[in-house]
C-alpha cells in the first residue's frame, strides 16, 4: 500500500503546481457562488422586513423593485471581482487590463453611448420612484403592467398576454395609472325625453349600492363625482361622472357599475338611445320598403345561384 502511494505521488509530483491551480480556481469559483448566495438571502431578507414596515402597497412595491435591481447588481459585482481574481491566479496581470478598459471603454463609449443612457434612465426611474413592479403603466407607445425593472430596460405584458421589453432610454413620459388611486370614469347617455336630475339619482343610488357591497366597497375611496351634462350628442345627453377607487381597481369598478347601472335604467324605465337615421323622400308620401327590396333581392341572387 506505501508502494502504492508513493507511485501515485510520484506520478503527481511533476503536476503538483497546476493542480494547486486549478484547486485555487474551483475554490475561487465556489467562494464567489456562495457569496453571491449570501448577499442575495441578506438583501432579499432585508428588504422584506423594510416591505413589511411600508405604510403603503406604492411603498411595498417600490422596496420590492429596488431589492430586486440590488440583488442582480449585488451578483454581477461579485461575478465580476471572481473573474479578475481567477485571472491574476492565472498570472494574467490585472492593471493591464484595467487600463486597456479605460482606453477600450473611451474607444467603445460612442458606441455604446445608448446602453449608458438606458442605465441612466433606469437608474432615475428607481430614485425618482415613478414606476414599479405590478404597476400598470404606458411608456414608449405601449402599456401593460411592469413584471420587471431592471437598469437598462423595462418588461411589460400587455392585456393579450403580449410581452413588450421597452430600453429605459426611449422612455420620455411615463403614465402611470396605478399610483395612490384612481379614477373610475364612465360616460352615460341618456335620452332627451329624460329628466336629467332623476337620472343623477339613480347613479348615485347606484354607485352608493356599489359602494356598500362586499366585494366591491373596499375597492372604492369615495363616492360618484357628477360632472354633469357634458355634451349634447346626435341621439343622446352625454353624462360624465367617476369614482375613486384604489389604484388598479378602477376597471373592475367601472365595469361592475356599468352593468348595475344597465339594470337600474331598465328598472327606471329610462332610456339609453341608440342613433336614429330619418329619410326624406322627395315626390312621395311614404318611405320605399327597403327591407322588403333587400329580401326580394337576395331570393333572386340565391334562385340564380341555383340554376
Amino acid at each position: 500500500m506505501r508502494e502504492q502511494w508513493l507511485e501515485l505521488t510520484s506520478w503527481i509530483a511533476p503536476y503538483a503546481a497546476e493542480l494547486r491551480l486549478v484547486a485555487s480556481l474551483v475554490g475561487v469559483l465556489l467562494m464567489a457562488f456562495v457569496l453571491r448566495h449570501v448577499v442575495n438571502r441578506l438583501l432579499r431578507r432585508f428588504f422584506a422586513g423594510v416591505s413589511g414596515r411600508a405604510p403603503s402597497v406604492e411603498e411595498r412595491r417600490r422596496v420590492e423593485t429596488v431589492g430586486k435591481v440590488m440583488r442582480h447588481t449585488s451578483s454581477a459585482l461579485i461575478m465580476v471581482v471572481a473573474v479578475l481574481v481567477m485571472l491574476n491566479q492565472l498570472g494574467i496581470s490585472i492593471a493591464p487590463i484595467l487600463g486597456a478598459a479605460g482606453v477600450v471603454g473611451i474607444a467603445v463609449g460612442f458606441g455604446a453611448q445608448s446602453l449608458v443612457k438606458d442605465v441612466f434612465a433606469g437608474f432615475f426611474l428607481l430614485v425618482e420612484n415613478q414606476v414599479r413592479v405590478g404597476d400598470v403603466v404606458e411608456i414608449a407607445g405601449k402599456s401593460g403592467v411592469v413584471e420587471q425593472l431592471s437598469l437598462r430596460r423595462t418588461k411589460l405584458r400587455s392585456y393579450d398576454g403580449s410581452v413588450h421589453y421597452v430600453s429605459n432610454g426611449l422612455i420620455t413620459t411615463v403614465t402611470n395609472m396605478s399610483t395612490e388611486f384612481a379614477f373610475a370614469v364612465v360616460d352615460i347617455g341618456v335620452a332627451y325625453r329624460e329628466d336629467v336630475d332623476r337620472v343623477f339619482a339613480v347613479m348615485r343610488e347606484t354607485a352608493e349600492a356599489l359602494r356598500e357591497s362586499p366585494d366591491f366597497g373596499p375597492k372604492i375611496i369615495d363616492g360618484l363625482d357628477i360632472a354633469g351634462v357634458d355634451q349634447w350628442a346626435e341621439s343622446a345627453v352625454m353624462i360624465r361622472a367617476r369614482i375613486r377607487t384604489q389604484p388598479l381597481d378602477q376597471w373592475s369598478v367601472r365595469r361592475e357599475y356599468l352593468k348595475r347601472l344597465k339594470a337600474a335604467f331598465d328598472r327606471e324605465g329610462i332610456s339609453i338611445p341608440f342613433p336614429h337615421r330619418t329619410l326624406m323622400v322627395e315626390g312621395g308620401s311614404s318611405a320605399p320598403d327597403v327591407a322588403g327590396s333587400i329580401d326580394a333581392g337576395m331570393r333572386s341572387g340565391r334562385a340564380a345561384r341555383a340554376s
